[in-house]
């Protein structure tokens, strides 16, 4: 296999369908309350895609949504899908890039290096008229070993620290309304606005019209503009963990490398049962 960035083009995959060293990945995922993404998955995917269940291949014993799993845990599932920690991974959802960072991370954050996200993802492939299938992709199942990198994830503890120090950048990837707290949130039981010190980039911003990144040097200028210093830590987050991603994916491709995703995010901070001296919250525009 070619060694590649974060991203690769739906022409290099055309390319590289049927190669036994290459695992496709479809990572599609659906917010609460919505029919789950494996019901289009046994609709269309790309041929020899495998589905992944975020939320199932993760800490079930945590009342927050989708946080990483144990090692453990992940190799057992991971390995169950038939994928070991040395095959070369392609991840895509079909959304264009909503879901599928969320994935890249967390393998990433197990110590598989060896993973990419298909850049425009399904919708991208299909407006392409590539070959779709139907049919659910027979696996055998394999060992698989993680190496854990708890470096790459921000606990609560973790940003109350950075946020004393002023030692880190904190960039949010929710929407400005839900930044400014101008607009509820999407789930019960959580207070409107921001971290103090965080600086909104919605996610969406990240993307052309044809769902592929926009071009590395664009990202670096929208991250410039908000103050944040590439000496520094970056910390992203978003409501549940899963558009922070996106952030992070987004910075790799300029280069920085140096971040963190906050897996609690918006559901861990703006829970309204947290004490507000400890978990502060801000309302209204950063600007």
């Amino acid at each position: 296999m070619v060694t590649f960035g974060p991203l690769v083009t739906t022409e290099w995959l055309a390319e590289k369908l049927g190669d036994p060293a290459l695992k496709i990945i479809d990572g599609s995922w659906r917010m609460p309350g919505s029919p789950p993404a494996s019901i289009d998955y046994e609709k269309r995917h790309i041929a020899g895609a495998i589905f992944f269940d975020l939320d199932e291949v993760s800490d079930r014993t945590s009342e927050l949504p989708h946080m990483i799993p144990s090692p453990g845990q992940f190799e057992r599932q991971v390995g169950a899908l038939g994928i070991s920690e040395q095959d070369t991974l392609i991840v895509y959802d079909d959304q264009g890039c909503f879901s599928a960072a969320r994935i890249w991370w967390t393998f990433r954050a197990m110590g598989h290096e060896k993973i990419a996200v298909l850049d425009g993802g399904l919708p991208k492939w299909i407006a392409e008229d590539r070959p779709i299938v139907s049919h659910s992709t027979t696996t055998t199942p394999r060992t698989y070993s993680a190496v854990f990198e708890p470096e790459s994830i921000a606990s609560h503890v973790d940003l109350r620290h950075h946020l004393n120090k002023k030692d880190a950048s904190i960039l949010d990837a929710r929407s400005t309304s839900r930044f400014d707290g101008t607009t509820p949130e999407p789930r019960e039981g959580l207070r409107s606005g921001h971290i103090p010190g965080s600086v909104n980039l919605p996610f969406q911003a990240l993307f052309n019209d044809d769902h592929t990144f926009i071009d590395s040097k664009k990202i670096s200028d929208l991250v410039a503009k908000l103050g944040v210093e590439n000496e520094k830590t970056v910390i992203t987050t978003c409501g549940s963990g899963v558009t922070a991603a996106i952030l992070s994916l987004a910075l790799e491709l300029t280069g920085h490398n140096n971040h963190k995703l906050y897996d609690g995010a918006w559901a861990e901070w703006g829970d309204i049962r947290h004490n507000e001296r400890e978990f502060p919250v801000v309302v209204g525009s950063t600007k």
